[in-house]
């Protein structure tokens, strides 16, 4: 199964780690990022996706597959 997460924040070096752990956790990119400027700066988000075995449980944090 594939389970996709979607990456949301400012345009910073913590959203940058974030994605940065979820490539070290074996999550992978999906799709290019999205950089819309707002009046509170810029947003960022990114796609990501993993390959897993386990069975999908909507009550478990994404983060946790």
């Amino acid at each position: 199964m594939k389970v996709y997460r979607l990456l949301t924040g400012k345009d910073d070096a913590t959203f940058c780690r974030r994605v940065t752990e979820a490539l070290l956790a074996g999550w992978e990119l999906h799709g290019s990022p999205t950089m819309p400027a707002t009046a509170d700066g810029v947003h960022v988000g990114q796609a990501i996706v993993k390959h897993t075995t386990e069975e999908y449980d909507p009550k478990k944090p994404l983060n946790q597959y």
